[in-house]
């Protein structure tokens, strides 16, 4: 099975996943993906040097991830050009590492699942939900962002209703609901599901 693992910035998708790693269940990061490709993948780093300039990959030549979201997060169009180049070379990379899995299922997280269309292909979606004030803590304290830039990021981000919506599994990350139990009662939903 193949489910997907989503939720807004500052939700906690990355605990979540480090609880079902435990669990050995593999978990592919879309925007780790994402970063390796534009470093490694040559053909996709040639088509961003030729829309956003060499200034994105400065002299050590890896990509300056800020320069570039500096560019696209003011321009809607360039984004979609980025998105354009970045999520067929990310699904193409995923399902190289699906076929090299053998667990009973496997995870894909990524906040932009249905905004970058991925989760057609998927079985299930889990959703990672936390209260706003609460994410903006999180990552003033991860990141050092202002809480403008997080609201800004927050704003092209789906809302957290419409992934409600939309989610096979809702956790509850709002520290009350004891993440653990909530995982493995979902990681157990998976495998009887799996055994069909």
């Amino acid at each position: 099975m193949k489910v997907g693992i989503t939720g807004g910035i500052g939700s906690g998708k990355s605990i979540v996943t480090k609880i079902f790693k435990s669990l050995g269940i593999p978990v592919y990061n879309a925007d780790d993906a994402a970063k390796r490709l534009m470093n490694e993948n040559q053909s996709l780093r040639n088509q961003l040097q030729e829309i956003f300039g060499n200034d994105i990959f400065p002299m050590e030549g890896l990509f300056d991830r800020k320069k570039l979201a500096s560019i696209v997060f003011q321009q809607p169009e360039l984004l979609q050009k980025l998105n354009g180049l970045v999520h067929p070379a990310v699904g193409k990379d995923y399902q190289e590492w699906q076929k090299k899995q053998n667990a009973p299922y496997t995870l894909r997280e990524a906040a932009i699942l249905y905004e970058s269309g991925t989760h057609i292909d998927l079985d299930a979606v889990i959703m990672v939900d936390s209260p706003e004030d609460l994410r903006i803590e999180r990552i003033k304290n991860r990141d050092g962002r202002t809480e403008g830039e997080i609201k800004s990021i927050m704003q092209r981000q789906w809302p957290a209703g419409d992934l409600r919506s939309r989610a096979n599994f809702i956790i509850e990350n709002d520290e009350t609901h004891p993440l653990i139990p909530q995982v493995l009662a979902i990681h157990q939903q998976l495998l009887s599901h799996g055994r069909k």
